[in-house]
């Protein structure tokens, strides 16, 4: 089994190119980390440095395990404080995942029910791919995941999703494009530049098969994952970008961007992804309640 002690020794090393500097650092002598070193290199059958004038620098074998010894270390400290706000039982800690996709002011609106609650609460809020969120929530890093689709079904991970709102969409754009654009819509669309999802998100499905329905090619300018990327784009003008309707005074206030026109059936739903069919979490009640949609479906 992997010696901790020796690899934070090896982790201290890194951080100050040299034995000595890390011996000072420690408050121990410098025989005992070289010692140390020596045998964790052992253990791992390779040699995690290589001497370069009075230094030393990372091998390769070094560089990755230094990526490890990061992450180790990173989690120990989350764990340390974890365990020091764990006394404070009146606070209520929510620890939310959110897909890139998801409109950040959606996200927003969804988790100010959470806010209101009648106790003291902190949202830890993450943001990433959809996989590395539910994997997060698998291993009980997060309570609940908000995401643009319902996990999949099959497998062993017992997962559930609460379909928590359907929001119709439409397409926004600074009032120049607007002005540009509004007359004829939606045939107006075609070869005005588009800021769309990439097709990694669900709500790009939908859009183009609008855009087919009506028969229209938009020049599409830029594709992106992370929607408040998207949002930025379309607040310098670069293109007309979809957002939900109902967001429309904030998309106004925070992008200066007006609807141009409403997509018949394109809708931005929105899922909570959770461990249990019958949800214990009371900030997941809540956020659960507040939706009129809310029904639980298994998936993986």
């Amino acid at each position: 089994m992997l010696n901790y002690k020796h690899l934070h020794y090896f982790w201290v090393v890194a951080q100050e190119g040299s034995i000595t500097r890390a011996a000072e650092r420690l408050g121990v002598a410098v025989q005992t980390i070289s010692g140390q070193l020596s045998l964790l290199e052992r253990q791992l059958g390779k040699a995690l440095f290589n001497s370069q004038g009075r230094g030393l620098v990372l091998s390769d074998a070094g560089r990755l395990a230094l990526g490890y010894a990061d992450q180790i270390f990173q989690l120990g400290d989350a764990l340390s404080e974890a365990v020091r706000n764990s006394d404070s039982e009146s606070t209520l800690r929510l620890r939310a995942g959110i897909t890139d996709g998801i409109p950040k002011l959606l996200a927003y609106r969804l988790l100010s029910s959470v806010t209101s609650m009648p106790v003291d609460i902190r949202l830890v809020c993450d943001e990433g791919e959809f996989e590395t969120l539910l994997a997060d929530l698998a291993l009980h890093r997060l309570d609940v995941v908000l995401t643009d689709r319902a996990a999949p079904v099959g497998g062993n991970l017992k997962v559930f999703s609460t379909r928590l709102g359907d929001f119709a969409t439409g397409l926004f754009a600074i009032p120049e494009l607007v002005d540009r654009y509004a007359p004829g819509f939606p045939n107006s669309l075609d070869g005005a530049p588009m800021l769309l999802p990439t097709r990694h998100n669900a709500l790009r499905g939908r859009i183009d098969r609008w855009l087919e329905s009506i028969g229209i090619r938009p020049k599409i300018v830029g594709e992106f994952e992370d929607s408040a990327l998207l949002n930025t784009f379309g607040r310098g003008g670069l293109g007309i970008f979809p957002a939900p309707l109902v967001l429309a005074d904030q998309i106004e206030a925070s992008f200066n961007a007006r609807p141009l026109g409403a997509m018949e059936a394109v809708s931005e739903q929105i899922y909570a992804i959770s461990n249990e069919r019958r949800i214990r979490h009371p900030a997941i009640e809540v956020l659960c309640a507040a939706s009129p949609l809310s029904a639980a479906t298994p998936g993986v």
